[in-house]
């Protein structure tokens, strides 16, 4: 079947190609602008909106380059703040730490490239085969290549206008808004103007389900929780030298809240395996039982009786729970590549020199899927560390039948830059879609409660020693987004473009006809 966008009679002359080539990649470039810190929200309308338009009339090859040039500009600058830990703390040279941030966006790029592409290969030129087909992108980034959930244009409206949709159907759905909108605006522009209904009722749509309630509090005291940021330098963590002085900054911040239901330390805040500092483990749950108090921290965890039956030793990146009425292990499903293991490690490790001593940087395991919640003081606490937050279903899936959610995380590798804003917006998406209050623990920041509508209720300054205090409700009841996870979004974007393939304009063979 030869595609109807690669053979179109009487199209009208277009710019060369260069020109939407440079303007999609200008867009893909400025579009995390409307993400946090800057929350320029609707960049995330006009930067797809000009992609939506440089696409127009194009070849399926013409769409793949400009596609590619989009996808670039949005990974290379969107995430340009892992130069800092490749950089920095991977003891990685400048040059070679660029050209390591390109490579990764010049494959991430091809998301959009090849959407782009079987866009302007099988469908018709709508909104209504555009937003579906970025949503369902969006999701593929969620575990193709192991997942690299970031940059989604669902974000930029975390606390405003559209995120009436997350509790509904997830980050997805607002994304179709957002998208559907952007091509909306084209169209309007281009005097099509029936597309002020569509658009109209997707906004009065958000605004009419942000007054469904989902959940409401127990009936219950609130549970008082502090959170400990030690704001542990990156460079010293890990060093021997310093492991009792980082012990002795968290146990000194803690002095004072002994006492509370509960006290939480960041990730990997203990930085020894379990097995290595048991006395001090024993040390503090007895504090904590004597006060009255549960404890979470994160920490290495080394699996002895799954090391002797696997035949090799088993690492965990995990938190405990321990203390009065407290209890729960967790081991973290989703590894960051380079972050918590290094792909090829005896081919790779020169890549990043610094790293090959650092136990938080290879030799990881993952952890089992459904693992229980923590119990604290008779609630459930469902467990995500650090960069698990960012996958929608995991979180999700976590959470059900929990009271609380609650997540630690070392964003020190990314300091000075907006990973870490761009995390906690994350976590914000989180608990509006799953209706639980966020108890989010780090190390330099952000350290925050969140509540269940995805507000950042408290939280401490970064980059600082600091202690958090909240009183929190605990939830119950269940949204629709925990109860049928993605699946309504992607199956009502999988009609659509079932649909716009059936009823695509046919190219009309000319020859053929005048022949007869």
């Amino acid at each position: 079947m030869t595609a109807y966008s690669d053979k179109l009679p009487n199209t009208p002359q277009q710019l060369p190609v260069i020109y939407p080539l440079c303007i999609a990649l200008i867009s893909g470039a400025v579009f995390s602008l409307a993400l946090a810190p800057h929350d320029w929200w609707w960049l995330a309308i006009l930067s797809p909106a000009l992609l939506y338009a440089c696409l127009k009339g194009r070849s399926a090859g013409q769409a793949f380059a400009i596609g590619w040039a989009y996808g670039f500009g949005l990974w290379f600058i969107g995430a340009f703040w892992l130069y800092t830990s490749i950089h920095v703390y991977g003891d990685t040279n400048a040059v070679l730490s660029v050209l390591m941030i390109m490579g990764m966006a010049l494959v991430m790029g091809l998301f959009t490239a090849i959407q782009s592409w079987l866009y302007r290969r099988f469908f018709p030129e709508t909104p209504l085969t555009f937003a579906p087909l970025w949503v369902i992108f969006e999701w593929s980034k969620t575990w193709l290549f192991t997942g690299f959930p970031w940059l989604f244009a669902g974000y930029a409206f975390t606390e405003r206008l559209l995120d009436g949709y997350a509790p509904l159907f997830g980050v997805f759905a607002v994304s179709f808004a957002v998208i559907l909108l952007a091509c909306a605006l084209v169209e309007i522009l281009n005097r099509r103007l029936f597309w002020i209904i569509p658009s109209l009722l997707l906004l009065l749509g958000a605004w009419g389900a942000s007054f469904i309630h989902f959940v409401q509090p127990k009936a219950e005291k609130p549970l008082s929780v502090s959170l400990i940021q030690g704001n542990i330098p990156q460079d010293l963590k890990w060093l021997t030298e310093y492991q009792v002085k980082t012990l002795q900054i968290y146990f000194d911040l803690s002095r004072t809240e002994w006492g509370r239901d509960l006290i939480v330390w960041p990730e990997s805040s203990i930085p020894l395996f379990q097995t290595d500092i048991q006395p001090f483990l024993d040390m503090m749950n007895q504090q904590a039982r004597k006060t009255g108090t549960a404890w979470v921290t994160g920490i290495p965890y080394w699996d002895t009786a799954e090391s002797r039956q696997q035949g090799s030793p088993m690492y965990y990146n995990s938190m405990i729970a321990m203390g009065s009425d407290a209890s729960g292990l967790y081991k973290k499903q989703r590894l960051v590549p380079f972050g918590e293991y290094i792909p090829l490690y005896g081919l790779l490790s020169w890549v990043l020199p610094a790293l090959q001593n650092d136990p938080s940087m290879s030799g990881f395991s993952r952890g089992a899927a459904d693992q229980p919640p923590f119990s604290i003081k008779g609630h459930q606490l469902a467990a995500a560390i650090c960069y698990e937050v960012a996958y929608p279903n995991l979180t999700r899936r976590n959470a059900q039948h929990s009271d609380f959610l609650v997540t630690v995380s070392n964003d020190a590798w990314f300091k000075g830059t907006a990973g870490p804003l761009q995390h906690l917006q994350m976590v914000q998406m989180r608990a509006k879609e799953n209706g639980r209050w966020f108890i989010r623990a780090t190390n330099t920041g952000v350290t925050a409660f969140i509540d269940h509508q995805g507000h950042i209720v408290k939280q401490a300054p970064m980059d600082q020693e600091a202690v958090l205090r909240g009183d929190l409700p605990a939830m119950q009841g269940e949204t629709w987004y925990t109860r049928f996870s993605d699946w309504p979004i992607l199956g009502f974007s999988l009609l659509l473009l079932i649909l716009g393939w059936i009823y695509r304009p046919r190219t009309v063979d000319v020859s053929f006809k005048s022949r007869r």
